[in-house]
């Protein structure tokens, strides 16, 4: 039906609430890169108008520290725009101060928590060889 994934990674020592608000990040990102993934607006029979969603599924997986660095690697080296988050955003407390501590790492020191990317489904699975489906 799709000929593109949305795949989120997350790392896999994340504590739940980390990784419920990691996801969510994530997810505003990818649909910030891609408006056009955002359906129309819901309305439930009492015609009460909610919010639009994605209109393509976003599947969730896991994988190590040491996997989510590979996964964050090959994105790059694909030429994958994706949306990512580091540790140390969890420290931070809005946008600016995010991006202001994002700047200080590069790929290779990154301690990257999550990562989310559309992209040709083959090109996605290839990206997140190795990681498993979030339980």
């Amino acid at each position: 039906m799709f000929d593109t994934k949305i795949a989120i990674v997350l790392r896999s020592d994340l504590q739940s609430w980390q990784k419920l608000n990691v996801t969510a990040f994530l997810t505003s990102g990818i649909a910030g890169q891609n408006p056009e993934i955002i359906g129309e607006p819901y309305r439930d029979r009492a015609g009460n108008v909610y919010n639009a969603l994605s209109i393509q599924p976003i599947i969730v997986l896991s994988a190590d520290e040491s996997s989510i660095a590979t996964i964050h690697r090959r994105s790059l080296e694909r030429g994958v725009t994706s949306s990512l988050f580091i540790e140390e955003m969890f420290a931070t407390g809005h946008d600016a101060a995010n991006r202001a501590v994002f700047s200080e790492f590069a790929p290779e020191d990154a301690k990257v928590v999550g990562i989310a990317i559309r992209a040709d489904k083959k090109i996605v699975d290839k990206i997140t060889k190795g990681a498993s489906m979030h339980a």
